[in-house]
């Protein structure tokens, strides 16, 4: 395993650090040195409020929107920051709904006001609630799509505009380093994920990242677009009924899960990003843990290095279609580029 990124003296907020991807994330920042800036809206101070709500074998809700969908789970956001102080980070719970903008802004001011700035940015709050796959977009519960398109997506453009500043100002110093955007998503490529809402917050998380990027790139501040594999996470573990101790049991259920990985993978992935002097180059960019842990030679929790793209090639046949150079050649050289070429 290489040696762990050295990330003391920075500063990170991870938007949607609860659990799954967000906390392995945090975790990962914290174990390099990290300030880390844990938000959500899973506090100790609302589990009891939430214990009524239905549930389904394995912690499943029933038919629940975003904002009520993960509300009776246990993970909270200051025993992620207390994780992460483990780590030897420094982990700060900040409680947030990042559809508020005021609550968003205030979060930033307040990151402002402590450390007075910021390196980091993960919007990693997802569409939260259970998909109807096997619906069309004619049939789906269009109230529960609609809330699954505003909280995946608009918490991230929300949690964007007012980080922006402080990210792009810290920036502005040399010795601090490129600053970096990471928007977590499902998948490198612009192929069809199976459900229209799905489809759409989940290749929209690829196109923010550009869109920052190219409005970025002379701000020394970097955006990319970031997938894990088949995931290891609280949610995924209980619903193959077993820990991570045992997670192999899953296999009897879907042989795939061989090839699974911890949040932690995503982690350090971006770790091994932030820490990267040529971050600038990839930025506008999707990438994958297996295809960063190929480059950076990062491990797993267990030491392992899993690696879902060759996984799935092996046995489906090469259909990922990761986005290649051939890809991004149509993302650039259009008519703002031509028109505005020196905007912003």
């Amino acid at each position: 395993m290489p040696p762990t990124p050295n990330l003391h003296g920075k500063t990170a907020l991870v938007a949607g650090a609860t659990r799954g991807v967000g906390r392995g994330i945090a975790l990962a920042l914290g174990e390099a040195g990290a300030t880390v800036y844990c938000s959500g809206r899973s506090s100790r101070a609302n589990l009891k409020a939430a214990s009524h709500l239905p549930r389904q074998k394995g912690g499943a809700a029933k038919n629940l929107l975003p904002s009520e969908y993960y509300s009776a789970r246990p993970e909270t956001i200051e025993e992620t920051a207390e994780l992460v102080t483990s780590r030897g980070g420094k982990g700060i719970a900040a409680v947030t709904d990042h559809l508020n903008p005021a609550q968003v802004e205030k979060l930033v001011a307040r990151i402002r006001d402590d450390q007075g700035k910021l390196h980091i940015l993960i919007n990693d709050i997802s569409e939260s609630a259970e998909y109807e796959f096997g619906a069309p977009f004619w049939k789906f519960n269009l109230e529960k799509g609609l809330a699954m398109l505003r909280n995946g997506i608009y918490t991230h453009i929300i949690t964007s505009h007012f980080a922006a500043p402080l990210l792009v100002e810290t920036a502005r110093n040399a010795q601090e380093g490129t600053g970096l955007f990471v928007e977590i998503g499902d998948g490198d490529s612009y192929v069809y994920r199976g459900h229209l809402i799905f489809d759409m917050v989940k290749t929209t998380v690829i196109r923010l990242a550009f869109a920052m990027a190219r409005e970025l790139r002379r701000k020394n501040v970097a955006a990319v677009a970031l997938t894990p594999g088949f995931l290891r996470s609280e949610v995924m573990l209980e619903h193959f009924g077993v820990t991570e101790a045992n997670w192999r049991d899953a296999t009897k259920k879907n042989p795939d899960y061989i090839a699974s990985e911890t949040p932690l993978y995503a982690g350090r992935a971006v770790a091994a990003l932030a820490a990267d002097p040529d971050l600038m180059k990839k930025s506008g960019r999707a990438f994958s843990t297996w295809g960063l842990s190929d480059e950076y030679a990062f491990t797993d929790a267990d030491g392992s290095r899993p690696h879902w793209g060759n996984y799935f090639e092996k046995k489906y046949g090469q259909t990922l279609k990761t986005c290649d150079e051939k890809f991004y050649e149509h993302w650039i050289g259009g008519p703002i580029d031509t028109l505005y070429a020196d905007w912003p």
